[in-house]
């Protein structure tokens, strides 16, 4: 999903605002948590203010934070309090280049430009221990200390901990620009080299060094502005975090243009940059790459989803906490081809090749819910009754070859897309949207491992072709998938499973081998939902708000977003607060 470049900016210029703008009627692209006011404050001069209480600090932080630079506005700021600190940095005990490059190079997948496999490593693997413990003895110095780096923590000194976040959506941004690297490299290239390896290694291991520092960070700052910064307490943050995972959760999406992108959430969508090509993805919910937003007096701050999870995981996940960890499995985004292109027709893995070649506990299972379509819009979904798997790999790869057009309705069947349809695709499935639809994507959480065996002989948005994928592809495709067990099996018939004075319950099943549930309420007034100690994730799909009632408090959803009722919640009404019937979609872990 990512390979393609975005054209949205071509430097890092910030994206999200210090205040708040709350949305009045419509979908909210800054959704936020309130914690008290004076709770969030602002700029590097009140940082320093509070940190120069203090003899010894470490500043940790995600990959993508520009730490020199870091140092250089809070330096600027201690000097105008009088204090002159001693600045030690921790990238000085880094392994060598080469040597972290040996280290990590079974994990990206040698000259695939795509795909790697999750590393097994920890952060402490990519520096010299006993380089580390020499670093302390600049505390011996006497006066302020300042320790800075990515694993700073991990340095045996006692100090306050800061740590420094960053959305990821803003470290491609960055990377684009070529003003970050990737973990132990000296220098920034590719991006989507670069993001490959964000992907396999330095992410993994980021992520494990924040579960192991969660608990001991005394201040949290969000690192991803150029020029400001906003702040909190760690206990201001663990308390909002422990509230917020037994409340309705709605993360801050973000999106992205692509060679095929359409003009529905570019057109629909309040406060989005319009002076780009389209918006082809909405990562409403693919929580890898989301973050939360907190706000104080209309201050705002933005950590990832990443430290929910594991700060609270078992609330929000409830009896699955024990199947999936730290790995929220359910994601929700929107493919946008309205006046676009068609996807490329592609397929994902099946579960035990994504284990046996990726690393990956669960495998990349989608649906595609019709949220709206024009004109003939199409779902390419299955094959045809006589395909011949030979055949079919032999004209893909002529198309590929050769650059010729392939009349891909030979091999694979087109259905005409239904609003509100939910089609069905399980691992090792032909499919692709067609233009003019917005697909609501209901999936697993994996999100990049698309197998694109054909791309209608197009380039990408940077000028070359994207990535085509004939063997991955061959090796996973279900070839059983074809003729009428297609419309049978691969497009769901809702049933009415319970109704109320003022509502209904559709069942959308899934397949087998998905591993979540779809179900739809019609609500003319309200209906109480009970959690069963499971998350469950929803979607306005039908309707102008509703509003989502947890023990007495009150939250407002706008048509198309997406929010999550964590498992804790146990109970929450659905209120309608439009003239016609509210269509709201749920799913849930099987």
């Amino acid at each position: 999903m990512n390979t393609t470049q975005s054209k949205i900016r071509e430097t890092d210029q910030f994206e999200l605002p210090v205040t708040n703008k709350p949305s009045v009627n419509g979908y909210d692209i800054y959704p936020v948590f309130s914690v008290p006011d004076g709770n969030i404050a602002i700029g590097y001069d009140t940082l320093a203010k509070e940190l120069a209480q203090y003899n010894c600090i470490k500043i940790d932080g995600y990959g993508g934070i520009r730490f020199n630079d870091v140092k250089q506005k809070l330096n600027e700021a201690f000097i105008v309090l009088g204090v002159q600190p001693t600045w030690v940095t921790i990238e000085s005990a880094l392994k060598p280049e080469h040597e972290i490059d040996e280290m990590i190079a079974p994990f990206l997948g040698g000259d695939d430009p795509v795909f790697g496999k999750i590393a097994n490593l920890e952060l402490s693997d990519f520096y010299n221990a006993e380089a580390l413990n020499e670093l302390c003895s600049a505390q011996h110095g006497g006066g302020l200390v300042i320790y800075y780096g990515i694993g700073a923590h991990m340095l045996p000194v006692e100090a306050k901990t800061v740590y420094f976040d960053i959305s990821k959506n803003e470290i491609q941004f960055r990377s684009r620009a070529g003003s970050v690297t990737n973990l132990g490299s000296g220098s920034a290239f590719n991006p989507k080299k670069m993001y490959k390896r964000f992907y396999f290694v330095d992410w993994v291991v980021l992520n494990k060094h924040k579960n192991t520092v969660k608990a001991a960070i005394d201040y949290l700052v969000d690192g991803q502005r150029t020029d400001e910064i906003t702040w909190t307490t760690g206990n201001t943050w663990r308390d909002s975090i422990s509230k917020l995972s037994q409340s309705p959760i709605r993360v801050r999406p973000w999106f992205e243009p692509g060679v095929w992108g359409g003009s529905w959430i570019k057109d629909r969508i309040e406060g989005l940059e319009k002076n780009v090509p389209n918006y082809a993805w909405s990562f409403e919910l693919i929580v890898p790459e989301n973050g939360i937003i907190i706000e104080s007096a209309g201050v705002m701050l933005e950590y990832s989803f990443d430290f929910l999870m594991y700060s609270a995981g078992r609330n929000v996940l409830g009896t699955d906490f024990d199947t999936y960890k730290y790995e929220f499995p359910i994601r929700f985004d929107f493919l946008d081809t309205f006046d676009g292109g068609n996807l490329s027709i592609q397929c994902h893995p099946q579960l035990e090749y994504m284990h046996q070649h990726f690393g990956e506990a669960i495998t990349q299972e989608e649906t595609y819910y019709i949220l709206d379509k024009k004109d003939d819009a199409l779902v390419y979904l299955g094959f045809q009754e006589n395909i011949n798997p030979d055949e079919f790999r032999q004209a893909l790869e002529h198309s590929a070859d050769n650059a010729v057009a392939l009349n891909i309705t030979d091999y694979v069947q087109a259905f005409k897309a239904n609003k509100h349809d939910l089609y069905l695709i399980p691992p090792g499935t032909i499919h692709g949207s067609g233009e003019n639809n917005l697909v609501l994507e209901i999936s697993a959480t994996p999100y990049i491992y698309t197998f694109k065996m054909y791309d209608w002989v197009r380039l990408d948005m940077d000028g070359k072709p994207r990535p085509i994928n004939i063997d991955r592809g061959m090796e996973n495709l279900n070839f059983e998938r074809k003729g009428d067990k297609v419309s049978a099996e691969l497009i769901s018939s809702p049933k009415v499973i319970e109704t109320g004075d003022d509502w209904t319950l559709e069942h959308l099943p899934t397949h087998a081998n998905h591993l979540y549930d779809v179900q739809r309420y019609s609500i003319t007034t309200e209906v109480t939902i009970a959690t069963r100690q499971k998350a469950h994730v929803l979607s306005l799909v039908e309707g102008e708000h509703i509003e989502v009632i947890v023990e007495g408090k009150s939250t407002v959803f706008a048509y198309a977003e997406t929010f999550i009722i964590p498992a804790a919640c146990n109970h929450y009404t659905i209120k309608n607060n439009s003239d016609s019937p509210a269509l709201v979609v749920k799913s849930f872990i099987k």
